[in-house]
C-alpha cells in the first residue's frame, strides 16, 4: 500500500511540475510586459497665411485668411475662429486730445484680469516709420482673455484688441489654440497701417 501511495504522489508532483513549467512557458510567448507611453492631444492648426484687409475704417491690418471677420459699430471688428470657438474683437477710437485717458483705459482692462492671471506680460512696439505705437499683453493663467493689446498714433488713431475664448478658461486646455492665435494677434498689430 506504502509503495502505490508513494508511485501516486511522484505522479502528481511530475503532473503539477509539468503543468506549472507549460504554463510559464506559454505565457511568455508575447516577450516582455511594457507599460504604455504616456500620449498626448495633438491638435493640427492650418499654417497661417496672411491677408489685407481694407475697409472703409480708417486703418487696415494682415489677418489670418482662415478667420471670419464681422463688422461692428465704430469701425470695430469681431475675427472669429470657430474651429478654436475664440474671437478677437478689435475696437477703434478717435484720438481728441483724450490719449491719456485711452491708454488708461487700455491698461485698466487689461489689468482686471490680474485676479485671475499668474502673470501678465508687457511687451513694447514701436514703428516710427509707420507711425505705429503700442502695447502687446500676455496674460497667463486661466484669465478671460490670454492676448490683449492697443495701438496708437498718438495723434487720431486708437486700436485696441482683446482675444476671448467661448469655453471655461483653463489656459492648459486652451494653450495651443492660445498661442495660435496669440502669433495671428501680434501680426494684426504690428501690421496695422492708417489712412
Amino acid at each position: 500500500m506504502q509503495l502505490r501511495f508513494t508511485e501516486i504522489l511522484k505522479k502528481s508532483v511530475g503532473f503539477g511540475f509539468a503543468t506549472v513549467i507549460a504554463l510559464s512557458v506559454s505565457g511568455c510567448g508575447n516577450g516582455d510586459v511594457l507599460p504604455k507611453p504616456s500620449s498626448y492631444l495633438r491638435l493640427d492648426y492650418p499654417v497661417a497665411r496672411y491677408v489685407d484687409f481694407e475697409s472703409d475704417c480708417p486703418y487696415g491690418f494682415f489677418m489670418n485668411s482662415s478667420a471670419k471677420i464681422e463688422v461692428s459699430k465704430n469701425c470695430g471688428f469681431a475675427i472669429h475662429y470657430p474651429k478654436m470657438k475664440a474671437t478677437v474683437y478689435l475696437s477703434y477710437m478717435p484720438v481728441n486730445g483724450n490719449i491719456e485717458a485711452l491708454l488708461n483705459d487700455a491698461q485698466t482692462l487689461t489689468y482686471k484680469h490680474v485676479i485671475k492671471a499668474d502673470n501678465i506680460t508687457e511687451q513694447p512696439y514701436l514703428n516710427p516709420d509707420k507711425k505705429t505705437y503700442g502695447m502687446f499683453y500676455s496674460v497667463g493663467g486661466n484669465a478671460a482673455t490670454n492676448s490683449q493689446f492697443y495701438l496708437t498714433d498718438s495723434t487720431k488713431h486708437f486700436v485696441r484688441g482683446s482675444l476671448y475664448f467661448y469655453a471655461k478658461p483653463n489656459f492648459d486646455s486652451i494653450m495651443p489654440a492660445a498661442d495660435y492665435i496669440k502669433n495671428d494677434m501680434q501680426t494684426l498689430m504690428e501690421t496695422i497701417h492708417w489712412k
